[in-house]
């Protein structure tokens, strides 16, 4: 199933889950090493997991009794894309900008 990019966006304003997927990115860890940097209960961090997850930002592998999550980068790549448009408005506008303050002396 592929993502929406509404949760991709939903997952990323929480200051939380994005310092969960600098972690991720780094190296997997089960629930409970992600769940030691946060000042919240292991359910709080499982929430967190399972917006992540559902916004496909993780992949979840199962090893005895342990979940372990992972990043996955895809969709943060489908957000930057989209970015890339407003990084190219704003570059030409700034150029604009910067050519009438030019003509103005």
């Amino acid at each position: 199933m592929p993502y929406k990019i509404n949760d991709v966006f939903s997952a990323l304003a929480d200051e939380n889950r994005r310092n969960m997927l600098v972690m991720l990115a780094k190296e997997n860890k089960n629930v409970s090493s992600i769940a030691e940097h946060f000042k919240f209960s292991r359910p709080a961090v499982s929430k967190h997991l399972r917006i992540l997850k559902k916004a496909r930002l993780v992949k979840m592998t199962k090893k005895g009794r342990e979940r372990y999550f992972s990043l996955n980068p895809v969709p943060v790549k489908e957000v930057f894309d989209w970015l890339k448009f407003y990084d190219k408005f704003w570059d030409d506008k700034l150029n604009l900008l910067k050519k009438y303050v030019e003509n103005k002396k």
